[in-house]
């Protein structure tokens, strides 16, 4: 990054001023540095730069000890502009999905980026098409739901306001606090449930149905989405496993690339094969996901989720005796 050519150095100024416009508490040279992968003499250099070109650029008083450089009362709208590989991303995603009203969501907000690019919308529009042929996606058995974006959008309110949603579950009248949004297969609600105390649970949202928002904020404590959803392989919770798997000297090299959780370690042996270890709940998914593996993978630990694995291995070999 230190050598690149002066005109790659221009870009990365526009790029980072789209980056500070983009957070309204601005960036630290912390950020700016770990962001285009330089010094931090060299992001001080970049920030100094940008201030030079917009002299709005100006420090914003944050509560973290931190300076932070940001915009003040300006804006750069008028210097962005999206290509036709960046909508055509959001086009993919778009055919990706399985829910019409998600489909109908990310379709209109393709619509809006096209109309901001006053200028060559026929050529963008010709790109746009030209990757539409010449990438997709390989076909994927997954399950197709329904959800009301009227729901999607009560509970996001929800979730910004810290308040108590009224509905029904499993022909159940429900009082949750919504606490997040996992999306995975499908798209599941973390929440708590008044009546059941302070268990947080998940809940499938394309069952969740007379939604009403209520004027009652419940408090989130110090409740993390990204801690929550960390603790599970999947989206499933329970004890949480030490687990320890091998990886067969065939397989070991594919297996290495794989982010199997966050807080996976990997070694690898002197006869070839790959060790992972991880802490993570979720037994039946990290199960599903090694029978993926073949023979290839071995549990090594914890005991429990070998007996769990051979039980299912047996259960699948009964279903063709």
């Amino acid at each position: 990054m230190e050598n690149k050519p002066r005109y790659s150095r221009l870009s990365d100024i526009i790029d980072l001023a789209t980056f500070m416009q983009a957070s309204p508490m601005g960036v630290t040279i912390n950020e700016i540095a770990q962001r285009y992968d330089v010094s931090r003499r060299t992001a001080e250099r970049m920030r100094d730069s940008l201030t030079a070109i917009f002299p709005t650029v100006d420090e914003i008083e944050c509560n973290d000890n931190q300076k932070h450089w940001g915009f003040i009362n300006y804006s750069i709208s008028h210097l962005i502009s999206f290509d036709a590989k960046e909508i055509g991303n959001l086009e993919q995603l778009s055919r990706r999905t399985t829910n019409a009203e998600l489909k109908e969501e990310l379709n209109k907000t393709i619509e809006k980026l096209k109309a901001l690019n006053h200028k060559n919308k026929t050529t963008i529009e010709e790109n746009i098409e030209t990757y539409m042929k010449t990438e997709g996606y390989a076909v994927r058995q997954m399950p197709k739901f329904k959800i009301d974006i009227k729901i999607l959008d009560i509970m996001r309110i929800a979730l910004q306001q810290s308040k108590m949603v009224e509905c029904t579950y499993h022909d159940k009248p429900r009082l949750l606090e919504p606490l997040g949004l996992i999306y995975g297969d499908k798209i599941y609600l973390v929440a708590r449930e008044k009546a059941k105390g302070d268990e947080i649970y998940n809940y499938y949202l394309h069952k969740i149905t007379d939604l009403k928002l209520t004027d009652k904020v419940f408090d989130k404590s110090d409740f993390n989405l990204q801690e929550y959803t960390n603790q599970s392989f999947g989206v499933y919770h329970g004890e949480i496993l030490n687990v320890k798997l091998s990886f067969s000297p065939e397989i070991a090299q594919t297996a290495k690339t794989y982010n199997f959780h966050p807080t996976q370690k990997m070694k690898e042996e002197n006869d070839g094969s790959l060790t992972v270890t991880f802490r993570a709940s979720g037994d039946k998914e990290i199960i599903w996901h090694i029978f993926k593996w073949g023979a290839g993978c071995k549990i090594l630990a914890p005991k429990s989720l070998q007996d769990e694995y051979r039980k299912y291995l047996q259960e699948n070999i009964n279903n063709y005796n």
